[in-house]
């Protein structure tokens, strides 16, 4: 199956950078890959969030249809690794949507969570939660994400986030703040509950339900396995800052000599699974625009080479003004002596030359290996953090309906394992076109997965 060309369409006119400021710091990527074992496990997580865990409401606003309530609580991922989120995401922030009436004795509650450049919650609350509560009478629960709108540090700029880690904070942020709002409409005697989101909303959704103790429908829509090819084959790699990522990867040798030695990979080591892709891709990666690096960025520990790759070059460059000077001296007449060492000074600048084109040959390569090596660690720490297979497996694969479309270029299936493996009696539903076009024309189906999970629940658990 091909991929849109819509996706790669849209895709241009996006300038914006992802991961400006590299990786982010050595010691909360440590932090972060241990923690992972902990909310990977569903026994383990469960207790983190208490089931009373204080949450507030700071607003209610009448609507003829709906009532809306605004709220806040404190993010519990700031109790177990404090300093990691930035001030401005440790307080969560989420929107209530419910109908005036229930149609009957259910009321059932969806969580939203937002995809990508998803900011505040208009988009949610007008594409899905008011035609959901036409449609099926359904709630709807719109919790923002850490690091959007009014959760923003305030040197980020809109949704790029700027560490690599950044993007880990806020699932393990999202996957116990999904735990909190969960257990507060339980106790609000709402249900049955359920969750989805739209691409890395979806995402999330799915790592926040394989740690609900209970049976949960869940609808994760455009989104699959792993968040690694999104951010290494998928068009969202070209908004990747790569040069900042290979230089850091390259000077701070913590990187690759302890910090892949935390990652562990789920079912296939998927390290060797994407250095198999990448031998297999090698003429892909090189023909990339942004591998278009600095030459001191380049070395992996080889600066002496570097140094005399330097020098080589300087003498030849002052070799080869001396002989410009003795062309000049020939042409004005010289003897045969003459004639004689300007062949020679040829042929010793001939060799320097080769010499240098060796080095630099050598350079080139070195730059692809950087290249590749950073793909892979890409690759490796996604992975661990986001890869579904290093979580539970929720509690009834059954409830679950996925829905992707064929032609998604945001969100390749190549080379990773797939959700129906994962997850053994879920349901894939697959849409024509791709990721934007789904988004944009697709929202009616979204909203039907998620009333027939729904309608599964009730099928299988209702009294």
């Amino acid at each position: 199956m091909g991929v849109s060309k819509l996706d790669i369409l849209y895709r241009r006119f996006l300038l914006s950078k992802l991961f400006i400021q590299g990786w982010g710091k050595p010691d909360d990527l440590r932090r972060l890959f241990e923690f992972r074992k902990t909310i990977g496990n569903r026994e383990k997580c469960q207790h983190l969030v208490p089931k009373d865990y204080p949450i507030f409401i700071d607003k209610i606003e009448e609507q003829a249809d709906c009532q809306i309530m605004d709220g806040h609580f404190v993010s519990p991922l700031d109790h177990y690794l404090p300093g990691i989120m930035p001030a401005e995401s440790i307080k969560a922030r989420f929107q209530f949507i419910v109908p005036k009436e229930w149609k009957s004795k259910y009321r059932p509650v969806c969580v939203h969570l937002a995809g990508t450049g998803d900011h505040f919650y208009w988009r949610r609350r007008t594409l899905m939660a008011r035609p959901m509560i036409k449609e099926a009478c359904m709630g709807s629960l719109l919790l923002e994400n850490p690091y959007y709108i009014l959760l923003k540090p305030k040197d980020q700029m809109r949704s790029s986030l700027r560490n690599v880690s950044d993007l880990f904070v806020m699932g393990g942020a999202l996957v116990l703040e999904s735990a909190a709002i969960l257990h507060w409409l339980e106790r609000g005697g709402y249900g049955p509950l359920g969750m989805t989101g739209i691409s890395m909303g979806g995402h999330m959704a799915s790592l926040a339900a394989s740690n609900w103790p209970k049976p949960i429908p869940l609808v994760p829509c455009l989104s699959w396995s792993t968040a690694s090819g999104v951010f290494t084959t998928g068009v969202l790699s070209k908004a990747v800052n790569w040069r900042e990522l290979e230089k850091q990867y390259a000077t701070e040798t913590v990187y690759e000599e302890e910090i892949i030695r935390l990652l562990e990979y789920c079912g296939a080591d998927s390290f060797k699974m994407g250095q198999d892709f990448v031998k297999n891709s090698s003429s892909t990666f090189e023909n990339l625009d942004h591998r278009d690096l600095a030459t001191g960025m380049l070395d992996l520990n080889v600066k002496r080479e570097m140094m005399r790759t330097a020098t080589v070059t300087r003498f030849s460059t002052d070799t080869a003004a001396l002989n410009a000077s003795t062309q000049g001296i020939l042409l004005e007449g010289t003897s045969h002596t003459g004639c004689l060492n300007h062949q020679m000074s040829s042929t010793n600048i001939s060799k320097y030359s080769s010499s240098v084109k060796h080095e630099l040959l050598k350079m080139d390569k070195r730059k692809a290996s950087l290249a590749r090596e950073s793909i892979l660690f890409m690759k490796g720490v996604m992975d661990e953090c986001t890869h579904i297979g290093n979580f539970s497996v929720p509690v009834d694969p059954s409830l679950i309906i996925v829905v992707q479309a064929k032609e998604d270029a945001y969100i390749p299936r190549a080379g990773v394992r797939s959700l129906n493996e994962i997850w053994p009696g879920c349901e894939i539903r697959y849409l024509e076109g791709g990721h934007i076009s789904a988004y944009l024309f697709k929202q009616g189906l979204f909203r039907q997965a998620i009333y027939d999970a729904f309608d599964r629940f009730l099928q299988k658990y209702s009294v």
